[in-house]
């Protein structure tokens, strides 16, 4: 890895380390506060149904572009893997789902994140999940052992997007699938955004081009690639809602 993308990773590491303590707020979200938090988790597509009784701990760290859960059809008793699990929200909202005969792994490579899931976790009493640190470039999960990912505007803040879909197919049963929400473009970026942390840790600089995205997901070997939904977020870059399949 060169300097320069070390650098933008511990940026990125760092930011989110102190969305974590709530020191910092989300650049997506470009929000502040609870109310605010909340009326951003609406906006990207939280139900206030699944927004009710969760704790600020868990909403306060809300940074996605959409609500996997919400499209990934879950069904009692599936093994479920966020990447890149953040506070949790996602993680549990699956949990719900799946039902104490299913589980859900969540994956963050930020220490902060993990530890604020875990406690999350403890006072919600939410048994089903387990959170584990790690990269999405190479999983803490053992091979075909996971039913469905889903994952909420992460993958954009990888630098190798084509590690992170082989790892998702790796660990994917046959006949699995996935369904992420992220960010992409229409067109290339210009240098001085790509290469700029803070647009990093924005999910902004990482997004790629959406033909690019989607052709890095067949590449990886999935199937039925399909785009679910497409909202416009600023100019070139939109969040898309993805679904593929791994094979059977």
């Amino acid at each position: 890895m060169t300097k320069k993308n070390e650098k933008i990773k511990r940026h990125v590491k760092e930011h989110y380390a102190e969305v974590a303590k709530g020191t910092s707020c989300c650049d997506v979200s470009t929000c502040c506060g609870a109310s605010s938090r909340a009326s951003y988790a609406k906006m990207i597509g939280y139900s206030d149904e699944e927004l009710k009784g969760l704790p600020d701990s868990v909403t306060g760290t809300v940074a996605g572009c959409g609500n996997p859960t919400a499209l990934a059809d879950l069904r009692e008793g599936e093994v479920i893997l966020d990447l890149g699990s953040g506070g949790g929200i996602d993680a549990f909202l699956a949990a719900k789902k799946v039902g104490p005969k299913g589980k859900v792994i969540g994956v963050d490579m930020t220490e902060e994140m993990i530890q604020l899931a875990k406690k999350n976790a403890e006072r919600m009493k939410i048994e089903n999940v387990e959170f584990r640190l790690g990269e999405i470039e190479n999983l803490p999960v053992e091979d075909r052992t996971v039913d469905v990912i889903i994952s909420n505007c992460v993958i954009n803040l990888s630098q190798d997007k084509d590690k992170v879909f082989s790892e998702a197919f790796r660990v994917l049963r046959p006949g699995g699938r996935m369904l992420i929400s992220d960010m992409v473009t229409q067109g290339e970026l210009p240098d001085e955004i790509r290469e700029d942390p803070e647009m990093w840790a924005a999910c902004v600089a990482g997004a790629l081009d959406e033909k690019v995205y989607l052709q890095k997901i067949m590449n990886a070997g999935f199937e039925k690639v399909e785009i679910l939904a497409r909202n416009g977020f600023m100019e070139m870059v939109s969040s898309l809602k993805v679904r593929a399949y791994k094979p059977s």
